[in-house]
């Protein structure tokens, strides 16, 4: 009898954890405001939308959105050049568009991308950050709480 209890136990414990590995990867609070702030400006977004994470994103709470504001990305793929040390870039997909940012604003999403706890890869003198099927979640009553909450991310890493 005692076996078969620890064989439910073993079992329940590795279903639990394939579960949580099936799970994609999720952050929240200044991680996830951080990587809808970086986003947002690229993405179909209505201007007003735009206009109310940019705030957020700028330490200004208030602002006159009351709904809920998701920010999603098909992909986001980020590379920067370990040999051309001037050489970074990344695409942002929306449905069938595809942004291609550079410079300094390129080095804001791939450096958020790797705040958000996106694995970095590799090959051939090039780095990358990708992650796919991005949906941030910016609740603004929560966020003009200022109590930590009202941003959440949702994501696979890869691409």
């Amino acid at each position: 009898m005692r076996l078969g209890r620890l064989t439910i136990l073993a079992c329940s414990l590795w279903l639990a954890a394939s579960a949580a590995a099936a799970a994609p990867p999720t952050t929240s609070g200044s991680v996830a405001l951080a990587l809808a702030g970086v986003v947002a400006p690229y993405s179909p977004l209505p201007a007003t939308e735009k206009a109310a994470v940019a705030a957020f994103f700028n330490g200004d709470s208030n602002v006159p959105a009351t709904r809920k504001i998701t920010v999603t990305a098909d992909k986001v793929v980020c590379r920067a050049s370990n040999v051309d040390i001037t050489s970074r870039s990344c695409e942002l997909t929306f449905g069938g568009k595809t942004h291609t940012v550079k410079g300094s604003a390129a080095y804001a999403i791939f450096a958020t991308v790797a705040l958000a706890g996106v694995p970095a890869d590799g090959a051939a003198g090039t780095i990358y950050e990708a992650l796919s099927k991005l949906s941030c979640t910016l609740d603004p009553a929560v966020i003009k709480d200022k109590a930590g909450g009202g941003a959440d991310c949702s994501f696979e890493p890869g691409n």
